[in-house]
């Protein structure tokens, strides 16, 4: 089925005359998403009051979702859950995995990850005590970094500043081979290329929603649990909700089967309403269309921003193989000439120390959008717009 990106960029709520650049950091609104959350607040919350936890499917929510992710990523039926911050399900699955390969206490992941990931397992490793280590070594030199001390690899497959993309398929085979465990961010694989969770072995994965799914500010993250190891998992932080009888509310814990024993608080049920309106633009879609037409936009990108803005410097592979749905270019001015584009209408945004970073969304970026933010990236760097005052201000967000 060959998608209508056409249609596609009709289902989405963006202000006239703004090219959005920024998917890889918050999808904009899919125009389904506020009848439907309306709905929910409505004629669910409102008319069924806590009745709708049965009567409006409610509870069901996680896991009814989580088995429309699991197609975007290659996952096993069964395998995909929802809930809680993408930092939670890291500690979940990290805690788990030093768990399951007790003899061993290294976590192992690259420099490029994103800093929350690291976070998470220097405080799970603290929090261990002595004996436990996060080793960090260079992207390109994670497979040399692997040996049999590793429990587990904990990578993001798709680098957030420059849009490197690991060989998930190469690095899992390589974690195995030394007995480690493998776990993935994907928090800026899903819905951006083609993911395959299940025909990789991965063994974990987590990612976030509110990317390139679309799901808005704050959505819960999803987990993923290999079956194989879906029945003996622990993870150290446990909820009512993934216990198997979390209505019985007996004293100790009993897990729940499956991936559901990831299942931690309560479902944020407004926001999964959301996700649930989002994941309909997917219904139909195949990941390979959806990446061969990011490729292509990229390089259209890349070419024409070369070709004008010789200061900027491209920090992306070249190569599309090695790079996900972002292109990254480099500059000193950084912040400040992304504040200028903003000011234009063309949205991207920075990360430190100097990266421009713009998002390439084929379901509502085509190539006449692409071409604009190029000629107005040129326009800024030609007549150095953004050397102003306005544009150096450090806000919160960047």
């Amino acid at each position: 089925m060959t998608i209508d990106f056409s249609a596609t960029r009709a289902l989405f709520e963006i202000p006239e005359g703004v090219i959005y650049l920024d998917g890889n950091s918050l999808g904009p609104l899919p125009r389904a998403v506020p009848a439907r959350v309306a709905r929910t607040i409505g004629a669910e919350w409102g008319e069924m009051l806590i009745t709708a936890w049965n009567r409006a499917g409610w509870m069901d929510l996680p896991e009814r979702l989580g088995a429309r992710i699991g197609r975007l990523i290659g996952a096993e039926p069964g395998s995909v859950t929802l809930g809680d911050t993408l930092s939670v399900k890291v500690f979940q699955l990290l805690s788990a995995a030093l768990d399951m390969r007790c003899e061993r206490r290294v976590i192992l992941s690259d420099s490029g990850n994103f800093p929350s990931d690291l976070y998470v397992a220097q405080g799970l490793t603290g929090m261990l005590g002595p004996g436990y280590e996060l080793r960090v070594a260079p992207p390109e030199e994670i497979e040399d970094a692997l040996d049999d001390s590793v429990a587990v690899l904990m990578l993001t497959e798709v680098d957030y500043r420059t849009g490197r993309r690991h060989d998930m398929r190469r690095l899992t085979r390589a974690a195995h081979h030394h007995g480690a465990l493998a776990l993935w961010d994907l928090a800026h694989s899903a819905g951006a290329v083609p993911v395959d969770l299940a025909g990789c072995n991965v063994d974990f994965a987590a990612g976030c929603t509110y990317k390139y799914l679309n799901a808005g500010p704050g959505a819960p993250a999803f987990v993923y649990v290999a079956p194989r190891h879906a029945g003996r998992i622990r993870p150290a932080l446990s909820g009512w909700l993934g216990h198997a009888a979390p209505f019985a509310f007996e004293p100790q814990y009993r897990p729940a089967p499956g991936v559901a024993r990831m299942r931690v608080g309560t479902p944020p049920v407004i926001q999964l309403a959301a996700l649930e309106a989002a994941l309909e633009l997917w219904e139909g879609v195949e990941m390979a269309e959806i990446r061969a037409a990011s490729l292509v936009l990229a390089d259209r990108f890349i070419a024409a921003v070369e070709a004008a803005c010789p200061a900027l410097r491209l920090v992306t592979p070249r190569d599309p193989a090695q790079r996900g749905s972002q292109v990254s270019f480099a500059h000193p001015e950084g912040y400040a000439i992304m504040q200028a584009l903003i000011a234009r209408g063309v949205i991207g945004d920075f990360r430190a120390p100097d990266i421009l970073r713009f998002g390439i969304t084929p379901l509502y970026i085509g190539a006449a959008e692409i071409d604009r933010a190029a000629a107005i990236l040129a326009e800024v760097m030609a007549g150095r717009l953004w050397d102003a005052p306005e544009y150096r201000a450090r806000a919160r967000v960047t």
